[in-house]
């Protein structure tokens, strides 16, 4: 059987994780988000797939290949343009001569998918969606079905006001090759909006199926940490690598931890990592491949990625760390805080709560960071130099930084005060 994966979505949301890696590419217990849903796949039969890319490809392409490696046969189609969800498929209509499911490539789920095209089967629908219920409708799509499992009507989105149903829709689909007849080609369609409503007004069979097990659309770095604990609590049924020891501790091939260090599960720690001496990894933490924790490094449910250094004495707390970031000692890192990849942290810097820092960013030894550093290139332990305040126009030095200084300035000046500033010719200064 074939099904499609969509992997084309750019993830602005969990930027800046996604900010150089494409969303279903991000590892939930040291596997691709995509990977967990290829084994899902294959689980229920599923042994031939496409799969729907457009942002940064060949990232999905390099990893995957040909499926082979993955027990399954893969092939792709690209979007030149974002074609939407239904338009993403119809890219694929060459390769769909057959009924197929279809599913994101950026959720987590052990739903029973055998369950839902028997349904399809048993209803001779031309499409199934499947349902689940959740405690928040308000994100997404909510979809009302008759007794007999017929879709009497769709709202996207809704308000508290418009809630008339907890359940909403996954975003998998089992479809006949007549979906095609409508989702027109070269534009951007949606199926909720567009392509299940058409289908209404034909009076067309399209039914709605309750799936049973488990469902997150990981779109945001709340949910991001949120399945990593729902993974370690195993309320979602995935492989997670490596072979599982005491207390619900799963340890990599060649993971080295010192006999004086204190590992809390459940917790993940990748293959090739290092843990010395006074460290402490408390509940929910997961390590990735060759991270080295120097003495008394302090780690509670934070997700850290492949090849990251953490000097001595460092501490995090509930936050996300990107690919082969180096993180100095006596460093704290609150709650919330979420680095990009490559980034450079300081020692004794501190990153306050929410911060986020996007890739290859540097920050400076002792700096306290409250802000975002989103385009800057560094966070500086000092705004004042000898020179007064200095930096690049337009990345160190920008029109918000202008302004702060401005207000903050302001705040201490009589009312009534005159300023006066003044400028060079340049563009830059004019700007400012």
């Amino acid at each position: 059987m074939k099904a499609v994966i969509m992997a084309g979505g750019e993830g602005t949301r969990l930027r800046p994780l996604t900010s150089n890696a494409p969303k279903p590419m991000l590892p939930i217990a040291n596997v691709p988000m995509m990977e967990h849903v290829i084994n899902l796949l294959r689980t229920h039969g599923f042994d031939e797939i496409v799969v729907t890319v457009a942002f940064l490809a060949n990232a999905i392409k390099t990893y995957f290949g040909d499926g082979s490696e993955f027990g399954v046969k893969m092939h792709y189609a690209h979007e030149a343009t974002p074609l939407g969800t239904a338009g993403s498929v119809g890219n694929a209509r060459h390769m769909l001569d057959e009924r197929f499911l279809v599913i994101s490539g950026d959720v987590m789920t052990d739903i029973d998918l055998g369950a839902i095209l028997r349904f399809h089967d048993e209803h001779k629908a031309v499409a199934t969606i499947g349902l689940t219920p959740v405690d928040n409708p308000l994100d997404f799509g909510i979809v009302i079905t008759r007794e007999d499992g017929t879709i009497e009507r769709f709202l996207e989105k809704p308000t508290w006001g418009q809630v008339f149903s907890d359940t909403i829709n996954t975003g998998i689909y089992v479809l006949e090759p007549k979906i095609f007849e409508f989702i027109p080609e070269g534009r951007s369609v949606d199926f909720s909006s567009e392509v299940f409503p058409a289908l209404l007004a034909e009076g067309l069979p399209l039914y709605g199926a309750i799936a049973e097990g488990y469902w997150e659309d990981v779109g945001t770095l709340e949910a991001y940490l949120g399945s990593h604990k729902d993974v370690l609590d195993q309320k979602v049924l995935v492989d997670i690598p490596g072979f599982r020891v005491n207390d619900g501790v799963w340890l990599g091939e060649g993971a080295e931890i010192s006999p004086d260090a204190t590992v809390t599960g459940p917790a993940v720690i990748g293959p090739g990592c290092k843990v010395e001496a006074g460290c402490t990894l408390g509940e929910y933490t997961v390590l990735g491949s060759n991270v080295r924790l120097l003495s008394d490094v302090h780690i509670e449910r934070s997700v850290v990625h492949d090849n990251v250094y953490v000097g001595s004495g460092a501490r995090l707390r509930g936050a996300i760390i990107g690919r082969a970031c180096s993180i100095r000692s006596n460093v704290r890192i609150d709650e919330g805080v979420v680095l990009g990849d490559s980034v450079f942290i300081g020692s004794g810097a501190v990153l306050a709560g929410d911060v986020k820092v996007y890739p290859f960013k540097m920050v400076e030894d002792g700096a306290v960071v409250n802000t975002s550093i989103v385009w800057e290139s560094k966070g500086s332990r000092s705004l004042f130099g000898r020179d007064g305040v200095t930096g690049l126009a337009n990345v160190d030095v920008t029109p918000e930084l202008a302004v702060k200084l401005a207000m903050a300035h302001g705040t201490s000046l009589k009312k009534g005060t005159t300023v006066v500033t003044s400028r060079d010719s340049s563009r830059a200064a004019r700007m400012l």
